[in-house]
């Protein structure tokens, strides 16, 4: 298309509708000529531009236009400069253009453009459809653009996963043969990365409310559809194992950084806190108790009755903020505060963003005070920092607070979604920045605390996220959930594909949010229908990234609701949480410096065995567990009596697997029915895992020296690398920390423990492992063992014990 033409489009949208569509929709971009770069090649088509760069061996960005020029463009997700060149060679023969990679040969299709990645076997990874890549002039809520498709071609046995966390999508976990809408809204989130069973994953950098359409062409096929854009422009990564893919996707768009060792502890939460005594009466009902906790969350309203926004809390309410986070730090608590980024008019904030023209025409209906409050423009640099003082100066560095809950940031503007699209940026339109404002908003909030915050690690908790936001050290959660067994269904297979999506840390409320059936939402948590959804919740969260409890309704776990039972189950995973600290701190290192992730779909360690692909409700946590939640009730329908108290698991193939409630083993490749009474989650353990389990501890950093109990789950080798540090400062980033490795030969029953290598400040010159090999009645359940097979003392030198 000529330059001209795009101008006269622009100005004169009408007019060329038809002839534009006609030449996008009838004939097919044919290559022209083509010019190698330093890092990539460049096509000129008989309609617009191609440009194929090698970013790395096994990353590949795609970019059409259909204009004879490349919009400029400054990638909010990608922020690697791929500094460093990778050598490739081009090649033409056949009627295609071949572009060659140590990992990948790139073939560009001469007569359509449309390209195959195939591997150096030959082996066909994935191939762009005949209609390939398209741009199509549209009118969205009253503005000019391009809609913008990409189109893949998708096997019969094909398994497609990520896009994010919907937290009300009751399908399939799977996306071959179905659809998602992917735009950012309340209930509604989109991360547009996506991997396959095949062996690779795609990353679409367009920021425009989307579409993605799996079961095209017959199901054959698959499409992603953005609203609005000035061109295409996608990332390819092949792995083909996924944890290869996530690696690459991080590569390219951020590593996640490492979070206080207390924040993988209980969040205490509630809708929500109103009162200073309140907030330390719940720290005095948990550590007089001497229930495991780590950190109180105090939600939104405590700037009541001031407007919202204006960063002040209440006097009459907290006479003292910065006495009582002095007194949870005492207590070895940390605390959370909700700060969302609109304002109400009339205060000081307000008044000074606006004076600033830091402030967006998008607003929200505040149901509280019945006025529309208005958000700020995240994506403006300057209004970022000055959002960040505000609050630093006004609440966060002023009393102390340990992390932020990043509340509201879709933007939520309810149903008046076209006002979001057509509300101006400092870097453009809002239809084509629809979702990227959480991520814009957390950078900030993450910059400004690494500034000025020394000597903690900064902790968000957000409503919406995107691709790149854990760079930002942002913890997604599913939003404002219900309190059913149908949402709890729900959350597992979005907690999962969101973490495919490559966001490692996700959580959802444990018991749900809030009521629909019940009176200003709040559940009576003492109805045994109550206590049994919320234990089962508990299970689950025990097992999230990060698990939190939070909603409407009195449910900590000291609280009066519970019956001893229940209080007796829920303390049991409370404690089997802590217990498992030197192993998910040690995960979490493992996210930060090799760009793992935790809660894992059976995709990722199971990827060729078929039987896996649709179970919506079994991950792997780690290396080592698999995870089984109960999300339908067993023991309080009218029916209860005639329910089974089991629940169907399937053992990936290929593997041992351990019952951890019993030490029991049992074979691979098959679907069991698992014990599932009200105290048990089905939970197993992977032969060759090696499990370092710690002492009972009422805060995640008590007792760091105390003795290890390291369970080993025989049938092949094994391994799992340790790690330690100072657990809440950026010491780390500058080498202060410590790892030794557990290697465990099956056939020699030998474990040998590595050098340690490195050091920080406190670090313990001396650990006791307390051995146990994992058999039916021994080493089984949460206690610690009572006797080990060997007790050894380990001081930081390789050491052979034998079995």
């Amino acid at each position: 298309m000529k330059k001209s033409f795009a101008k006269e489009f622009l100005l004169k949208p009408a007019a060329f509708l038809l002839t534009a569509l006609l030449l996008v929709n009838t004939t097919k971009a044919s290559v022209i000529s083509y010019k190698k770069n330093a890092d990539g090649v460049t096509f000129k088509l008989d309609k617009g531009l191609m440009n194929v760069k090698i970013c790395k061996a096994d990353i590949v960005e795609v970019k059409y236009t259909i204009f004879d020029a490349f919009p400029a463009k400054n990638s909010l997700v990608v922020n690697n400069p791929w500094a460093g060149k990778t050598s490739f060679t081009v090649t033409e023969r056949s009627g295609q253009i071949v572009i060659t990679t140590p990992r990948l040969n790139i073939s560009i299709n001469k007569a359509n453009n449309a390209i195959t990645y195939t591997n150096k076997k030959g082996e066909i990874i994935v191939a762009e459809g005949t209609e390939n890549k398209s741009m199509t002039p549209s009118t969205v809520a009253g503005i000019s653009t391009y809609s913008c498709t990409t189109n893949f071609n998708s096997p019969a046995d094909e398994a497609l996963f990520g896009l994010g966390c919907h937290p009300e999508d009751s399908l399939s976990i799977n996306y071959k043969g179905r659809n998602q809408e992917m735009l950012i809204k309340y209930m509604t989130g989109a991360i547009p990365v996506m991997l396959s069973n095949k062996g690779y994953g795609i990353l679409w950098d367009n920021y425009a409310a989307s579409n993605f359409y799996g079961a095209e062409a017959g199901n054959t096929q698959y499409k992603y559809v953005s609203e609005s854009g000035k061109m295409i422009d996608y990332y390819f990564f092949y792995g083909p194992d996924f944890d290869r893919i996530i690696d690459l996707y991080r590569t390219a768009s951020g590593r996640a950084p490492m979070f206080p060792k207390w924040s993988l502890g209980l969040f205490q939460s509630q809708d929500k806190y109103t009162r200073q005594d309140e907030i330390l009466g719940v720290k005095d009902n948990y550590r007089n108790n001497h229930i495991p906790v780590d950190a109180i969350v105090q939600d939104w309203y405590w700037w009541s009755p001031l407007p919202m926004g204006s960063h002040v809390m209440d006097n009459g309410r907290y006479p003292n903020p910065k006495a009582m986070i002095d007194e949870l730090h005492k207590a070895n608590m940390h605390a959370m505060l909700s700060i969302w980024p609109v304002f109400g008019s009339g205060t000081r904030d307000f008044d000074d963003l606006k004076s600033k023209g830091f402030l967006t025409s998008i607003t929200w209906d505040n149901f509280v005070t019945h006025t529309y409050d208005t958000y700020y423009d995240a994506h403006n640099p300057k209004a970022r920092q000055r959002y960040w003082e505000q609050a630093r100066d006004s609440v966060i560095k002023r009393y102390g607070w340990d992390a932020w809950w990043v509340d509201q940031c879709e933007p939520d503007n309810g149903s008046l979604l076209d006002e979001r699209r057509k509300a101006v940026f400092s870097v453009g339109k809002g239809i084509d920045y629809f979702n990227t404002y959480s991520l814009e908003h957390s950078k900030g909030l993450y910059k400004g605390w690494r500034a000025d915050i020394p000597g903690k690690r900064a902790f968000l908790l957000i409503r919406q996220s995107f691709a790149g936001e854990q760079r930002n050290a942002a913890t997604l959660w599913s939003s404002d959930i219900t309190c059913t067994f149908a949402s709890l269904r729900n959350q597992i297979p979005q907690g999962i594909n969101a973490c495919v999506s490559g966001i490692p840390y996700w959580t959802s409320d444990i018991g749900g949010y809030l009521s629909r059936v019940d009176k200003d939402g709040i559940p009576d948590w003492s109805q045994p229908k109550y206590r049994e959804l919320f234990t089962r919740w508990f299970q689950f969260g025990t097992f999230s990234p990060i698990m939190r409890i939070h909603g409407k309704g009195e449910r900590a776990l000291f609280s009066k609701n519970w019956d001893e039972k229940t209080r007796t189950i829920l303390l049991n995973y409370d404690k089997l949480r802590y217990r498992l600290l030197p192993y998910t701190y040690s995960l979490a290192a493992k996210v930060t410096n090799d760009n793992y992730t935790i809660m894992r779909s059976l995709a990722f360690d199971f990827r060729n065995d078929k039987n896996v692909y649709n179970i919506p409700d079994q991950y792997m946590f780690g290396p080592a567990f698999l995870v089984n939640p109960v999300t339908k009730p067993m023991y309080t329908p009218s029916n209860a009596d005639a329910i089974a108290k089991t629940r169907q698991v399937y053992l990936p193939k290929g593997n041992k697997w351990y019952n951890f409630w019993t030490g029991e083993a049992l074979e691979g490749g098959q679907t069991i029915d698992a014990t599932a009474t009200i105290e048990t989650m089905p939970l197993y353990v992977k032969a060759g895992s090696v499990v370092p389990m710690g002492p009972n501890i009422e805060y995640a950093t008590q007792n760091p020296g105390g003795a290890i109990e390291l369970r080993i789950y025989a049938g092949t080798d094994g391994s799992f690398k340790y790690y330690e540090d100072e657990n809440d400062n950026y010491n780390y980033e500058k080498g202060n920390h410590a790892t030794f490795s557990f290697k465990w030969n099956d056939k020699l029953h030998q474990l040998t423990i590595t050098d340690r290598k490195g050091t920080y400040p406190g670090m313990p010159k001396k650990r006791i492992f307390n051995i146990v090999l994992v058999k039916e009645g021994h080493g089984e359940n949460v206690d610690i063992s009572s006797k080990a097979d060997k007790s050894v003392s380990y001081t930081g030198q390789q050491m052979v014990v034998k079995l």
